[in-house]
C-alpha cells in the first residue's frame, strides 16, 4: 500500500479531533487570467481527489479580482479542462466576484476596529518605505488618520471619485513585521475597469491576500491547499480572519509541480501566444491542458502521472521523460493500430497481378482482445517508409535491400530485384516480387527473415499532413533564464506533408490518440479539412531520455 502523504496525516487528524465536525471541504481557485497548464492539473488532481477521498466536497472557485487581465474566454477554458479530466464540481460553481460585497463590508468592518487606513502614498512610494529582510519599513505618514476620515474616503473611494492609483485601503498590522506581508498590505485598490462579470458595478478591487482567505472562509472551506509560494502569506491569511473573527478554514502548502523543458508560468505563456511564437494557448507545444489535450495526451495519463508523482512539502524538479512514460503505458494499452507511411517510398510488385486488390486481417491492438480486427487493402503498388530501404545497407541493417527478403506487417514477404532513380539519382520507386504462399506473413517452408516492415496500399492510402513536435526549449530550465525566449527550440514543430495513410483514418476522430505502428502515437488535429492532420502525440520509444543521459555523462567526466 502506498504511503499516506502529509495532507491525508493532516486530515486524518483533524477527523480524529473533529476540528471541523468531520467535514472535508476543498476548493480549486484559478485566476481566469490564461489557460491551465500541467502544473494547475497538480491542484485539480489533489483538490478534487482528496475530497473523494474523505466524502468531502470540492468547489471550482474563480478568483477574479482582476478585471484588466480576465476574460470570459479564460472561464470556458477552464470549466472545460477540469471536466475533461473527470471532475464535477456539481453545483458548485463560485467566483470571488460573487462575494465583492461581502468583502467591502468586511473591509468597512476593519477600519471601523482601526484595523486599517486609507492611504494616499503611490504604488511606488509603498514600495519603498516597506524596507527590506533586514530593515524594518517607514510608517505610511497617513497611518494615523481618524477611522471618521478612512471611512470618509474608502466610500467614496468606492463611488468612484478618485482617479486609479491615487489611493488604496491598507490593513494597519506592523511596518517592522520580519514578514515583509505583514507590514501594513493594501486591502483595496482603485481601478476604473470593467469587470467580465460585474461590469462597471465596481472601481474598487480586493487584493489577493484579502479576497482569498475570506473566499474560503464564505464558502466553509476547511483545508485551504495551496502551492508553497503562499506559505510566506499564511500570516496574513489567518491575521484577516482572526481580526475579523469570522470562520478560519485551515491553509496548507504543497510543492508545486515543475516540469523540465518547459515553463509553468501563466505570464511567460502569454508572452510566448502574443509574440506569436505558437499559434495559440492550445499549441500542442504548450504545457497548458488545451495544447495537451489536443496532442493527444489523456486524462487518465495526467492523472496516472500525479498519482505516481505524489504530494510533497519541498519544490522539485520533474522529467519530462517521467510523463511521457506514463502516456506511453496509457496509450499502449487503449490505442488502436493503424499503418501510416510519412516519407513515402513506392514499390511495385511485378509478379502480382495487376488491377487485383485483397483485404488482409490486422490487429487492432495487441495489448487488448476486445479491439478486434480490421481489414487492410492490399495491392500491387504500395508505400513503405524511405528509411526502410538502404541500397547499401551496414551490417546491421535488416530491413529492405536490394536481393533482400522480408515481411510485409499482416501481409507477405518480398524481395527487392530493382531500384528506380531519377535524373539526380534519387531512389524514387523500388521493383519486388512477393512469395504467394507467405499469406499472413509466414512462410509454409519455415523460412525466416530478419525484419517486418509496415506499408499502405498506394490506391487506397489517403494523403495526410502529419506535425511532429518536440520540446518547445532546447534546454531543462528554460524560466531560469534572464530571457527565456533565448531558449526556444526552432525545430518543435516539424510539418510532413504528402503522408499516406490507411483509408479508415480518414474517419479517425478528432483528439483521439491511434498509434502509427513502429511510428508512434498520433491524433487527428481540429484543424483537419478534406486533408486530414494527424499530431504525433509521443514517440514510441524515449529518445530524450537517451539524450538526457548521454548530457549528464558528459557532465560527470
Amino acid at each position: 500500500m502506498k504511503p499516506r502523504h502529509f495532507i491525508q496525516r493532516i486530515i486524518d487528524e483533524d477527523n480524529v479531533t473533529g476540528k471541523f465536525d468531520n467535514r472535508v471541504h476543498t476548493r480549486f481557485p484559478p485566476e481566469p487570467n490564461g489557460y491551465l497548464h500541467i502544473g494547475h492539473a497538480k491542484a485539480i488532481y489533489l483538490n478534487f481527489s482528496i475530497a473523494d477521498e474523505f466524502g468531502g466536497k470540492c468547489n471550482l472557485r474563480f478568483d477574479d479580482t482582476n478585471p484588466t487581465a480576465e476574460e470570459e474566454e479564460f472561464v470556458r477554458s477552464i470549466k472545460e479542462d477540469v471536466k475533461w479530466l473527470g471532475y464535477d464540481w456539481e453545483d458548485r460553481l463560485c467566483f470571488a466576484s460573487d462575494y465583492f460585497q461581502q468583502m467591502y463590508d468586511y473591509a468597512v468592518e476593519l477600519v471601523k476596529r482601526g484595523h486599517a487606513y486609507v492611504c494616499d502614498l503611490t504604488s511606488e512610494e509603498i514600495k519603498n518605505t516597506r524596507g527590506t529582510l533586514t530593515k524594518p519599513g517607514q510608517d505610511s505618514p497617513f497611518r494615523n488618520r481618524s477611522i471618521e476620515e478612512s471611512m470618509d474616503l474608502f466610500e467614496r473611494m468606492k463611488a468612484g471619485e478618485f482617479s486609479d492609483g491615487s489611493r488604496t485601503l491598507r490593513a494597519k498590522i506592523d511596518m517592522g513585521h520580519p514578514n515583509m506581508n505583514m507590514r501594513d498590505p493594501v486591502v483595496y485598490r482603485i481601478l476604473h475597469a470593467d469587470h467580465h462579470r460585474t461590469k462597471d458595478q465596481w472601481c474598487i478591487y480586493p487584493m489577493y491576500d484579502w479576497a482569498h482567505g475570506l473566499e474560503d472562509s464564505i464558502e466553509g472551506i476547511t483545508h485551504s491547499l495551496c502551492s508553497l509560494e503562499f506559505e510566506d502569506h499564511r500570516p496574513i491569511y489567518d491575521w484577516y480572519l482572526d481580526t475579523l473573527e469570522t470562520y478560519h478554514p485551515q491553509q496548507i502548502e504543497f510543492a508545486r509541480l515543475n516540469l523540465n523543458y518547459t515553463i509553468m508560468s501563466k505570464r511567460k505563456l502569454k508572452k510566448l501566444v502574443d509574440n506569436k511564437h505558437v499559434s495559440g494557448w492550445d499549441d500542442p507545444r504548450m504545457p497548458t491542458l488545451s495544447g495537451l489535450r489536443r496532442r493527444g495526451f489523456t486524462p487518465a495519463a495526467i492523472r496516472n502521472f500525479m498519482e505516481e508523482i505524489g504530494v510533497a512539502k519541498r519544490d522539485n524538479v520533474m522529467e519530462m521523460t517521467k510523463l511521457e512514460s506514463t502516456l506511453r503505458e496509457d496509450l499502449n494499452k487503449r490505442c488502436e493500430r493503424r499503418m501510416g507511411i510519412l516519407n513515402p517510398l513506392k514499390i511495385v510488385i511485378t509478379n502480382y497481378p495487376e488491377g487485383k486488390e485483397e483485404f488482409l486481417e490486422a490487429v487492432n491492438n495487441p495489448e487488448n482482445e476486445k479491439a478486434g480486427r480490421r481489414k487492410v487493402p492490399f495491392g500491387r503498388e504500395l508505400y513503405i517508409e524511405h528509411n526502410d530501404f538502404m541500397e547499401d545497407p551496414p551490417k546491421k541493417f535488416f530491413r529492405l535491400a536490394p536481393g533482400r527478403e522480408i515481411r510485409l506487417r499482416y501481409a507477405y514477404f518480398i524481395t527487392c530485384n530493382d531500384v528506380v532513380k531519377d535524373v539526380d539519382n534519387n531512389i524514387v520507386e523500388l521493383k519486388c516480387t512477393y512469395d504467394p504462399d507467405t499469406k499472413g506473413g509466414n512462410a509454409p517452408d519455415g523460412r525466416k527473415v530478419k525484419a517486418t516492415i509496415h506499408w499502405v496500399s498506394a490506391a487506397h492510402a489517403i494523403d495526410a499532413e502529419v506535425r511532429k513536435y518536440d520540446r518547445l526549449f532546447q534546454v531543462p530550465s528554460p524560466g531560469s533564464m534572464e530571457n527565456f525566449m533565448d531558449a526556444l527550440n526552432p525545430d518543435s514543430l516539424n510539418i510532413l506533408e504528402n503522408c499516406k495513410l490507411e483509408p479508415e483514418l480518414k474517419q479517425a476522430e478528432i483528439g483521439v490518440p491511434i498509434q502509427f505502428e513502429r511510428l508512434g502515437y498520433f491524433c487527428k488535429d481540429i484543424d483537419s479539412g478534406d486533408t486530414p492532420i494527424f499530431n504525433r502525440t509521443v514517440p514510441l520509444r524515449d529518445t530524450w531520455g537517451k539524450i538526457e543521459k548521454q548530457m549528464q555523462s558528459g557532465k560527470n567526466k
